[in-house]
């Protein structure tokens, strides 16, 4: 168990630049009105920051060197999810099933996603969970947690005490879909009820009965048969949260299922420490947004992936061949912190940006993090970076998502290389609205998302 913890620690790490001080009177959201906002015909959450005081279960603080450790592990496990080589972990609840199963990739849970809310059952009661554009399958820690499971905030579900809980039988399409939402096999139990199994990269893992019951909207609104995993085996470090909603592209996802009344897609705004963001699901303006279209990738459907066709610095593009942009397929992911870039782009962005910080003096190298100054980013003029993905859409990046203070003397580029998997970290994403229109394969854009 020890090795597993070890493991499966990065899990409860934060998002965002270790040195922001915020104290608990600082919040903008009282936990009292955060549940279930309907914004016109939509859904809206409160989203919070893992590591905020504002959060119903903020994560543990951790040296931020572990955090860019754990979030490099994350970076890494996508790249072993594109080309099949991460292996799942066992558990005694599979080992009882009718079925075995053989080894095959899992999800990510990863480094920095952010805290929300849900209602389910009848009568409905409140979970804190963490949302994740890299899972499908939605999971809730259950009673009477026949294996393990881990601390959480609050009491577990009680399936026994929902008037409209029912568990998924494995003849059912929704155990079929379980090989797509968690890239395993389902198991069956000997009175045939369809067992899942959500593995994470780290070695960390959620097993348990397939279940459907209603989570509620708000406002009297409801989504019956809610399709979801109640866990009876949850293993490693998952913070206080209760579960986890899936958001990524795959029929068993919370958008997805959300899709007939509310339209197949979500938007969210990553908050910063000092603030609250919010998740909604429908609702959305799109003439406010700038929008790239969604690529399609054999590599894994479920995952969102984008086309990174330009950066400029100070406004002007990097001496970079456009096919440096594409020489590694990019996802755009709400979990992962540092953005990672192709070698040859990260390079040229790395010196031209030293070059506008030529007058300050340079720090060592700060684990992942290789372009770093003395001081702190107050202090630093950093010069205007914008992302230019394909279509136009562009995020202007404001100072606070180019470089990230790592301690109290030293500020480094919030950037990374990657020779396999470009990933559009959250890092950059924080405070921009950010919409993932599904049902029209394209992803959007807005500055100015969580005022």
């Amino acid at each position: 168990m020890g090795l597993l913890l070890s493991l499966t620690f990065f899990l409860v790490l934060a998002a965002a630049a270790p040195s922001e001080d915020v104290s608990h009177g600082s919040c903008s959201s009282k936990l009292s009105g955060e549940l279930h906002l309907l914004d016109g015909s939509g859904l809206r959450l409160t989203l919070h920051h893992p590591r905020s005081p504002c959060s119903p279960a903020p994560f543990p603080d951790l040296p931020f060197s572990t955090i860019l450790s754990r979030d490099e592990a994350r970076a890494t496990y996508f790249a072993a999810r594109l080309t099949k080589t991460v292996p799942r972990a066992a558990s005694p609840l599979l080992e009882s099933a009718a079925v075995s199963v053989p080894l095959s990739t899992g999800n990510s849970i990863g480094v920095g996603n952010y805290v929300t809310r849900i209602v389910l059952g009848t009568p409905g009661k409140s979970y804190i969970v963490v949302a994740d554009t890299g899972s499908s399958l939605s999971w809730l820690q259950c009673s009477p947690c026949k294996v393990e499971c881990h601390p959480q905030e609050g009491p577990l579900f009680n399936p026994s005490a929902s008037a409209t809980y029912s568990s998924v039988p494995c003849s059912a399409s929704e155990c079929d879909s379980l090989a797509s939402a968690t890239l395993n096999p389902a198991a069956c139990t000997l009175s045939k009820v369809c067992v899942y199994e959500a593995t994470y990269g780290d070695g960390s893992f959620s097993v348990g009965y397939l279940s459907k019951d209603t989570l509620s909207l708000g406002s009297g609104r409801r989504l019956a048969d809610f399709v979801y995993g109640c866990g009876q085996d949850n293993e490693g470090l998952f913070g206080r949260s209760a579960g986890l909603i899936g958001l990524a592209r795959d029929r068993l996802s919370l958008p997805s299922q959300f899709a007939p009344t509310l339209g197949y897609g979500f938007s969210y705004c990553l908050p910063t420490l000092a603030s609250t963001g919010y998740l909604s699901f429908g609702s959305n303006n799109p003439g406010q947004f700038s929008y790239t279209p969604m690529v399609s990738s054999s590599l894994d459907d479920s995952l969102y992936f984008i086309r990174l066709t330009g950066i400029t610095v100070g406004g002007r593009g990097l001496p970079v061949s456009a096919s440096a942009y594409t020489s590694t397929p990019t996802i755009i992911d709400s979990g992962t912190v540092i953005t990672r870039l192709p070698v040859d782009v990260y390079g040229a962005l790395s010196s031209a940006v030293a070059a506008a910080l030529r007058g300050y003096k340079r720090a060592p190298a700060y684990s992942i993090l290789d372009t770093c100054f003395r001081g702190s980013l107050s202090r630093l003029a950093v010069p205007a970076v914008d992302m230019v993905f394909q279509g136009g859409a562009t995020l202007r990046l404001a100072a606070r998502n180019v470089m990230i203070d790592v301690d109290g003397s030293t500020t480094c580029l919030a950037f990374a290389p990657s020779g396999s998997v470009a990933i559009i970290g959250n890092k950059q994403q924080q405070t921009f609205s950010v919409v993932y229109d599904v049902g029209r394969s394209r992803i959007g854009f807005a500055a100015g998302g969580c005022g």
